[in-house]
């Protein structure tokens, strides 16, 4: 019984032609073009990253935060080209799970699959939480007030309580923030000797927008050119007006906490670039998808980039870095500022843009299981339509369930980091998995082919540079093994990786491009915190005992052998 037995292509086509597809697109005509792609790729990546995240991102690096952008737009650029490299050879509807079901065979096409979960579904939770916060500042413009203990986790106030009372006890000055935690803290009602606190606006939404995907609503290409065109616009405003009170006093330190501040917001910027990947879904809508999908994924991220580095920076010019840790920082500075009518306005554009995204990854998420049930590496249920609104019904429902439920009770900052780690993993898979794609039928190639540039001495360089760059943390790591956290382990596992893949590289000429998008997620992938690693691993340990009992015994591809 292998276990990297591969779907044919043709096979994949003879399903989408039979209305099997991923689900993505069933019979749509081809009319996506370059505007269209890039509108589709702004409107899926500006969403709680740019309204929420960001601001724990500026709190972890400061100004410099900026820089985290760059790089991370690089890395995701390369991602995007594999991608596209990807859509081209296998040019239907489709997503990373169908690409490493031909490329690489099922038990690698389960794994980013199952990893993709966390990029759709416990994303999505951030989404929410996002959504909450922003709603509430709606409420309070209406002059109407929820008790606070129904708009917070336990485990976030919890830890900010513990730091106000060491902090009086220190006899230090409390922050904004710690007094607001101790007030919810007592204000909340007492339910078996523990304090009850639960996000319930988190909740609400996503069984609305659960209920929604149920029924089988669908965005149009107008609506989503709208949302993508009013987003812009509120972001450019926010830009414009905040620059008028920047004060650049705020802007020194640029590097309060160094580059290990800088890039202790990985997850938090990587979010913000989170869903870029979905256009790699339009390959049948498009025109011509060998030519107008990397473009369209590239003109995205450089847009987005752009206003994301100066919404770090005029942010970060308003108030000090210290303070943005909050979920709403765009409103927030700009009510910090006396200038409501600006953070309400952004408040609104907030709540609609982060609806928008949390119905685009609701109705994502239940397709993948459709497509992996219709692989048969999940039961039939999966897969089983409604019979009135033709959606996937059981898996739109434990969909809901899987986002709904911890949005009740669990910190954005501990999903955004198990999101980012599963989409960065996802990214590396597709990376490396370019490598071996030439081994597939010339007749199945696209126009499109991913720029070669012989990797053979310029990999080893490069990794050459690295280890010189780092190598008083690669010797103190190593002199200090058995006393190291285990983030310090993590990054002497990425050097070895990269002097492996350095010795591979020369010894078989491999292509730079996907071995630097590799390797870029998988630097931004040690950077996450420790403990999210742990919580990565549970996953797909869990994933895998599921494959390994259920999956690779119902296969379709095992029960046609």
């Amino acid at each position: 019984m292998s276990l990297l037995r591969k779907k044919s292509i043709d096979k994949i086509v003879a399903e989408a032609n039979a209305g099997l597809s991923d689900g993505h697109s069933q019979g749509l005509k081809k009319e996506l073009g370059v505007k269209d792609l890039t509108f589709m790729g702004i409107a899926a990546i500006v969403g709680a990253g740019i309204f929420s995240t960001i601001g724990t991102a500026a709190f972890n690096g400061g100004p410099g935060i900026a820089f985290l952008f760059v790089i991370t737009a690089v890395t995701c650029g390369f991602s995007a080209l594999c991608y596209a490299e990807f859509a081209s050879r296998v040019p239907i509807a489709g997503s990373a799970y169908t690409y490493a079901y031909v490329s690489f065979g099922e038990l690698i096409a389960w794994i980013i699959g199952w990893a993709l979960i966390l990029e759709y579904a416990i994303g999505n939770i951030v989404v929410a939480i996002s959504w909450s916060g922003y709603f509430n500042n709606l409420l309070l413009g209406l002059n109407i007030h929820l008790p606070e203990w129904l708009l917070n986790d336990p485990i976030t106030i919890s830890k900010a309580v513990d730091e106000a009372n060491t902090a009086i006890a220190n006899h230090q000055t409390l922050t904004d923030a710690m007094q607001s935690a101790l007030r919810i803290w007592n204000s909340a009602p007492i339910i078996a000797a523990k304090h009850f606190m639960i996000n319930l606006p988190a909740f609400f939404i996503v069984v609305i927008i659960t209920l929604i995907a149920y029924t089988g609503i669908k965005e149009s290409k107008r609506t989503t050119n709208f949302m993508v065109i009013f987003k812009i616009i509120v972001i450019i405003l926010v830009i414009i007006i905040g620059a008028f009170f920047v004060n650049t006093n705020n802007w020194h330190p640029f590097l309060p906490h160094g580059f290990g501040g800088v890039f202790a917001g990985v997850s938090a910027v990587f979010y913000a670039y989170i869903g870029f990947d979905a256009i790699s879904t339009t390959a049948e809508e498009c025109k011509n998808p060998q030519r107008d999908l990397p473009r369209g994924m590239i003109y995205s991220l450089i847009i987005c980039t752009v206003l994301y580095i100066l919404i770090a920076l005029v942010l970060t010019g308003m108030v000090n870095y210290s303070e943005l840790k909050v979920t709403d920082p765009l409103a927030y500075v700009f009510d910090k500022l006396n200038l409501k009518w600006i953070g309400y306005i952004i408040s609104v554009s907030a709540v609609i843009a982060t609806t928008s995204v949390l119905l685009v990854f609701q109705l994502g998420q239940p397709r993948i299981w459709m497509s992996m049930s219709r692989d048969g590496l999940l039961p039939k249920r999966f897969s089983k339509l409604h019979p009135k609104y033709h959606t996937p019904a059981f898996a739109t429902i434990m969909t809901g369930f899987l986002v709904g439920i911890p949005s009740l009770f669990m910190p954005s900052t501990i999903m955004t980091d198990l999101t980012s780690i599963g989409t960065l993993f996802a990214f590396v898979l597709v990376c490396f998995g370019v490598l071996v794609l030439p081994r597939i039928s010339e007749k199945h190639a696209g126009r499109f082919k991913l720029p070669y540039v012989n990797g053979k001495y310029i990999i080893p360089i490069i990794t050459l540079l690295f280890i010189w760059g780092f190598h008083q943390r690669i010797h103190d790591a190593v002199t200090n093994l058995s006393n190291e956290s285990y983030q310090e382990v993590l990054f002497l596992v990425f050097l070895l990786i990269i002097i492996i893949v350095s010795i591979l590289s020369f010894l078989r000429n491999y292509s730079l491009i996907p071995i630097l998008g590799a390797l870029c997620c998988l630097y931004l992938m040690i950077e996450i915190p420790a403990i999210s690693w742990l919580w990565f691993f549970i996953w797909m340990g869990l994933g895998l005992c599921l494959y390994y009992f259920y999956g690779r015994k119902n296969s379709l591809l095992n029960l046609k052998l």
